[in-house]
């Protein structure tokens, strides 16, 4: 069965967007948050146009190729501009997961109103056998609730915002994670877990 992920750069107090992030504004002033994606001169083999260093690229890939389907939360959707009919990922299709229907559907989109166990249910099924990346702090958090999520890996990059959207929201009890793997690479530290249940 595919598994429940979430891979996304952090700041190490906890953000995964800079100040005043939103519709026409980004990810705010985060955006060296994704320095690393083109800092180094190893191409990916999954994302055009990504040059890493040599460990992100395999750490980066590796996660990159696991994804069968992403499912993000609408301020993520928003903030990133796939309203116009983006995806986050070049071979996967998008589920959003909204309590507001869009004005249409798009192609590789999937809109889900209906909580996040239908969101995770839909986008399994999307996914061809492969994984559910997960993708922004509202769907993480609803997802570690439920106890739909299998694996974290946290992009942690070496700097305080002090502002943001934050990776992780209020959860109803403690989630324990188990360190997989630890790789330091230039700007930033790849931190894999698994969540243990």
């Amino acid at each position: 069965m595919s598994k429940v992920l979430s891979a996304l750069s952090v700041s190490v107090d906890g953000y995964i967007t800079g100040r005043d992030p939103g519709e026409g504004r980004g990810l705010g002033d985060g955006s060296m948050l994704f320095d690393w994606y083109f800092d180094g001169d190893t191409p990916s083999q999954v994302f055009d146009g990504f040059k890493l260093s040599e460990p992100s690229a395999r750490v980066f890939d590796v996660a990159a190729a696991r994804v069968g389907v992403s499912l993000v939360g609408r301020n993520t959707y928003d903030d990133s501009g796939w309203i116009n009919g983006g995806t986050p990922h070049p071979d996967a299709p998008l589920v959003l997961l909204t309590h507001h229907p869009l004005p249409e559907e798009r192609e590789r989109q999937t809109v889900v109103t209906t909580g996040i166990e239908d969101a995770v249910a839909a986008a399994r099924e999307l996914a061809g056998g492969k994984d559910v990346a997960l993708m922004g702090g509202g769907v993480v958090t609803a997802a570690l609730a439920a106890g739909l999520v299998d694996e974290l890996i946290l992009h942690q990059i070496p700097i305080l915002l002090g502002a943001g959207r934050p990776y992780f929201q209020s959860l109803p009890e403690h989630v324990k994670l188990r360190l997989i793997e630890a790789v330091p690479a230039p700007g930033v530290t790849h931190l894999h877990y698994e969540v243990v249940r």
